[in-house]
């Protein structure tokens, strides 16, 4: 069984083949990226994944089940967390509260045991707190857990992004090109970073644009173009592939 995998999924927008009849499947444990030029339905299939929007036809098993159709919290609850290629954060709150909005999906308190002010809830939004400040020293930012996310540095904002991603303890991670907007001392730090990530037992689906760290961390590369998948294998295969040389990499980059 496939910890996860894509059957023959499609999405269009009117005459355009967004995602175009595309499978592939992913292992337990591995670092598999997902490359194209700018329109190849990256994102697109990202956001089927995570339910943003529904496929038109296909399937999507994870974790043994299909889950086509669920809302993303539902799709959240089961295992999978994502980050997006435009940060989404919440502007005002604080950096550890923009951490533990993504614990609070694992917690067992709700809006009335929450407005009782019960002691359970006490000890539970303590423990939230405790585990949001240690994703937050994990991911070298704990310094700057009082400070409103907006007044963050874009680097910092994408930690905090990442961190909260985390605190939903997911199988899976999406991750939207993590490294835009980062130079090549941060890309190098987010190297690292998403190898611990990986050693504590999450699986992990990259979408990103700069191949030397998609070559430096991948185990397996999907490569789409126009919608289809034209390409799949390990980084040097994905580099010695014509067609991939020809419609993605380009000449001169070969």
């Amino acid at each position: 069984m496939s910890f996860l995998a894509i059957q023959h999924l499609h999405k269009s927008f009117g005459g355009l083949h967004a995602v175009n009849d595309v499978s592939f499947a992913l292992a337990a444990g591995e670092i598999k990226a997902l490359i194209g030029p700018n329109g190849a339905g990256k994102t697109t299939l990202l956001n089927l994944l995570s339910g943003n929007i529904l496929p038109d036809a296909g399937e999507v098993i994870f974790l043994g089940k299909p889950i086509q159709g669920l809302k993303p919290f539902q799709i959240a609850r089961r295992g999978m967390a994502r980050t997006f290629q435009n940060i989404k954060l919440f502007p005002e709150m604080t950096a550890l509260e923009n951490v533990m909005v993504g614990r609070h999906m694992r917690s067992r308190s709700g809006v009335w045991s929450g407005a009782g002010n019960l002691p359970w809830t006490w000890k539970e939004e303590a423990g939230i707190r405790r585990k949001s400040l240690e994703l937050m020293e994990f991911m070298g930012i704990a310094e700057h857990a009082g400070t409103e996310a907006a007044s963050l540095a874009f680097g910092q904002q994408r930690a905090v992004e990442f961190a909260r991603a985390l605190a939903l303890e997911p199988d899976l991670l999406l991750l939207d090109e993590p490294a835009a907007g980062l130079n090549i001392y941060e890309t190098a730090e987010l190297a690292k970073l998403i190898r611990k990530v990986r050693d504590r037992g999450i699986t992990i689906l990259l979408v990103e644009h700069d191949m030397s760290l998609v070559m430096d961390i991948s185990d397996s590369i999907v490569v789409l173009s126009f919608g289809r998948r034209i390409a799949e294998g390990n980084p040097l295969e994905i580099q010695n592939n014509p067609e991939v040389i020809q419609i993605y990499l380009g000449e001169d980059d070969a």
